[in-house]
């Protein structure tokens, strides 16, 4: 079955045989799928992470399907029913819950009301209904027994037996799932509106699609809000054209056979086929949901960082007064202080905090202000505009501090800041969000983070496995500064775990400065196999050893020697990079005796030692005045960033306090399948306001300029 596994992989992700069987091959030895990605390419053919993470999850799932066969054909072999056919069903089956179907009347039963029936000795009974036998009263006398005491309860205990196995036939459910799924509605309406006092679900309060058409975002809604009281879902059946079908089979009907067919679809069949549906629409809505965090969470961590920059932290607040928090271009915190800069503050207060706000900005030469969206904001951010007028090379960014207060009350902001209060902690991390946002979210479980839409309601399992691949990813792409980093950002750098991550600091703590990739040898615990998957992710700067802060591994240092003797290289300067752009890669790669994607990658990582692929991405939009709601007008052109993609469109933080919605419609003149083919969470948009509702505090925007609209 094996191969049968690796053919069906082959044949959904279209890549050869070959580069799956190496795929496992490479994991069962230890490797993880960030090495295997960087340093194989040669043995996987170029695969990249995610098709990586598809041949594993794929070869898992199906392994797992496969040994379900096994169990059930060796089940019904038992019973010695095993046909060939039945046999070949459930070996072509595709489907965990078609394997199942296929199972079900070989299946172990509980006791039921045909059981009981089948054991009175109804069952001749129930063929002479089948049979149209005349006068099935008379018939029924001659099988009155203890609990069957009427010819009418024998009738019905023998309609019970044919109902059952009716139920159980195969090719009558495959029928009607497919019924259901291509021509069946799922319909919504309003169970309690005192539930749902926001009305959030107001569109679904008379609402219907076909089954085959529902989108997954609206799934995931009519889920939670049937899971709130404030729906009731159902579906609408082609009941006529079921019960027509079902009747062919029988040559003559009677009462009880009519009776029968309307049980089996009504009580039976259907109910089973609308739990099958749903359990599906939902998978996949999960799915989608899942796919599009995933994505959003990537584009975020991978927000340019905004480098070499004295930045003030600022957390808003109404009574109890805004955080402040100044680090310096490292990350380093230099001081936090507390003021009151918006009411119910006295304006003495305020005209405080203004002294104080512009004596922070000379005295530590503050180039940015990050100003969190959470309370009090709108009104920080004016606060901040005002005395940014006397300081024009100082502006502001509003930074979206979801997961902030997650992070400032966890163990690790007690550890970092353990003589810090909560709020100033979170002034520290909205700072260091602007400054390296991928080390600073790190620290955050990435369910807080605020980039999906219906994370509640997936599978929490699966969405942290699919989250926690993704910031593996992107660390690991980016590379990890070892003397700066945090425990918690090593920890996702491959081959490293948490224990070993701790070890890392607290050899630095006792040894200073790391030098070499090579002396994290001797921190405990990291033994080879780690050293091999982590050593080419980690970075330090100004190295005695230039490779030591790129991309390639140390198993490739003899070859870049050799390489530097046969071009006659000393150093990295202008001289060296044109000689390395101008090689024959081919050629050389045979001379050195690495693969060719290697040498590739060898030489992108010389030319640019200490690169950040991030630097490739836009950086955030600095601001020094305000915009309000009531500001705007229709058609009015504004730069905004992308704060969250979703299925029907995308957030735009414009300046206002409300985060604007491009909808899809929106997004270009010819259609779009989904927002995500045109945005991503991070871009830098020009806008046109499209809508304005000042009671909702709400702002529709297109990307298309007023004459180019629909």
């Amino acid at each position: 079955m094996e191969n049968n596994i690796i053919e069906r992989i082959a044949s959904d992700l279209k890549i050869s045989q070959k580069q799956i069987e190496d795929v496992l091959a490479l994991t069962a030895e230890g490797n993880t799928i960030p090495f295997i990605a960087r340093y194989r390419k040669e043995v996987t053919g170029n695969l990249d992470e995610v098709t990586i993470k598809a041949i594993i999850d794929q070869e898992k799932a199906l392994s797992n399907l496969a040994d379900r066969k096994e169990t059930v054909l060796a089940k019904i072999q038992e019973q010695g029913k095993l046909s060939e056919s039945l046999k070949a069903s459930i070996l072509a089956a595709e489907k965990l819950a078609d394997v199942e179907e296929l199972y079900l009347p070989y299946k172990e039963k509980r006791r039921t009301k045909a059981t009981i029936a089948r054991e009175a000795g109804l069952f001749p009974l129930a063929r002479l209904i089948l049979q149209n036998a005349h006068n099935l009263q008379d018939e029924a006398e001659n099988f009155i027994c203890e609990g069957f005491p009427t010819p009418e309860a024998a009738l019905a205990g023998a309609v019970d037996i044919l109902v059952e196995a009716m139920s159980e036939d195969a090719k009558l459910r495959s029928w009607t799932y497919n019924e259901i799924w291509s021509y069946s509605e799922i319909t919504s309406e309003l169970k309690d509106q005192s539930l749902d006092e926001k009305q959030i679900f107001q569109i679904y309060y008379d609402f219907a699609d076909k089954v085959s058409k529902m989108q997954g975002y609206r799934t995931l809604a009519l889920n939670r809000g049937e899971k709130l009281g404030v729906l009731k879902i159902a579906f609408n059946h082609h009941f006529d054209k079921m019960t027509r079908f079902y009747s062919v089979r029988f040559k003559e009907r009677n009462p009880y056979i009519d009776d029968v067919i309307q049980q089996c679809i009504k009580k039976k069949i259907v109910p089973a086929m609308e739990r099958r549906i749903r359990t599906e629409l939902t998978e996949a809505a999960e799915d989608g949901a899942i796919g599009l965090f995933s994505e959003n969470l990537r584009n975020l961590l991978l927000v340019s960082p905004l480098k070499g920059k004295m930045v003030l932290g600022f957390d808003p607040a109404f009574r109890t007064g805004a955080k402040l928090a100044v680090v310096d271009q490292t990350g380093k915190l230099m001081t936090t202080q507390v003021i009151y800069p918006v009411a119910p503050a006295s304006q003495s207060k305020i005209a405080q905090a203004k002294k104080d706000l512009a004596a922070i900005i000379n005295d530590f030469k503050i180039e940015v202000i990050a100003i969190g969206n959470g309370t009090a904001s709108r009104e920080s951010e004016a606060f901040v505009a005002d005395v940014l007028k006397d300081f024009p090379d100082c502006s502001y960014v509003i930074v979206n501090e979801s997961g902030a207060s997650v992070y400032s009350a966890s163990e690790l902001a007690r550890h970092e800041f353990p003589d810090l209060t909560v709020e100033k902690r979170s002034a520290i991390s909205i700072a260091r969000r602007l400054q390296d946002p991928l080390a600073e979210l790190v620290k955050i479980d990435p369910k807080s983070i605020g980039v999906g839409q219906y994370q509640h309601d997936v599978s929490q399992k699966k969405l942290s496995e699919n989250l926690d691949f993704v910031v593996d990813t992107v660390v690991n792409q980016v590379g990890v500064n070892l003397n700066t980093a945090s425990s918690v950002l090593l920890s996702h750098v491959s081959g490293l775990n948490k224990t070993i991550s701790e070890n890392i600091i607290k050899y630095r703590e006792e040894n200073g400065r790391i030098k070499s990739r090579t002396e994290i040898k001797k921190v405990p615990r990291l033994g080879a196999k780690a050293f091999e998957q982590a050593a080419g992710f980690l970075r330090i700067p100004n190295a005695e050893n230039i490779l030591d802060n790129t991309g390639v591994h140390p198993e490739s240092y003899p070859a870049v020697k050799e390489l530097f003797k046969k071009l006659a290289i000393n150093e990295l300067d202008e001289e060296a990079k044109a000689k390395l752009k101008s090689v024959d890669k081919k050629a050389m790669a045979a001379e050195l005796e690495i693969g060719f994607e290697t040498l590739k990658d060898i030489i992108v990582d010389l030319l640019k030692p200490g690169r950040d692929l991030r630097d490739d991405f836009q950086t955030p939009v600095l601001r020094q005045d305000v915009l309000d709601l009531k500001d705007l007008i229709i058609g009015q052109k504004l730069e905004g960033t992308v704060r969250n993609v979703v299925d029907f469109g995308a957030f735009v933080d414009i300046g206002v306090h409300e985060d604007g919605l491009i909808h899809i419609s929106e997004m270009s003149k010819t259609f779009v399948n989904h927002p995500s083919q045109v945005l991503s969470v991070g871009d830098l948009v020009t806008v046109w306001v499209s809508k304005i509702d000042l009671n909702r505090h709400k702002v529709n925007l297109s990307l298309l300029a007023p004459n180019e609209s629909h």
